[in-house]
């Protein structure tokens, strides 16, 4: 596949049944997500109006006019002092990954973090997920820790790793 063909656009209320579908096949499947119940058409309209009235980006990746992957990113913590530091987040539908998509997504959250004055980008990886692990190093992002055994999914113990890319 030609990275080429890949379109990227701010995510519709109408992207939402596609979002929804990638992203409970990965929480169904994977350990990208620690959660365990699929979620709702509700949860992820809330969780985009959330998004789109905080001002943080939801884009969508469209290969042919199907969507194929999205990524955001959003508040890493509450509290006011770290306004300038956002957790981001791609996924990419199971039939469309290992053919840099998520690479594509991944270069455009880093971009429009850069626009809007964010100082700290910050990655949630499962210790297991070496794939997303090697992509986050090739962009220049650093491990700043590794929580042992702090989510439990499938009968066994999770270990997140967090990666940080200083932006400026």
């Amino acid at each position: 596949m030609e990275i080429s063909s890949i379109t990227l656009r701010d995510a519709t209320e109408s992207d939402l049944p596609a979002i929804l579908e990638i992203y409970n096949d990965i929480i169904l499947t994977t350990t990208a997500v620690y959660s365990e119940e699929p979620h709702t058409l509700q949860m992820r309209l809330d969780w985009f109006n959330e998004r789109k009235q905080a001002g943080f980006p939801v884009i969508v990746a469209e290969q042919a006019g199907v969507l194929v992957g999205f990524a955001t990113y959003g508040k890493f913590r509450l509290w006011p002092c770290y306004r300038f530091t956002v957790e981001h987040s791609v996924y990419v539908h199971k039939n469309s990954r290992g053919q840099g998509i998520s690479k594509i997504l991944l270069q455009e959250i880093i971009s429009l973090a850069k626009s809007a004055g964010m100082h700290a980008l910050i990655a949630g990886i499962d210790s297991e997920n070496d794939i997303s692990l090697q992509l986050h190093l090739k962009f220049g992002f650093t491990q700043v820790a590794l929580f042992k055994e702090v989510g439990f999914k499938f009968n066994r113990w999770l270990d997140l790793i967090f990666l940080e890319m200083i932006l400026d």
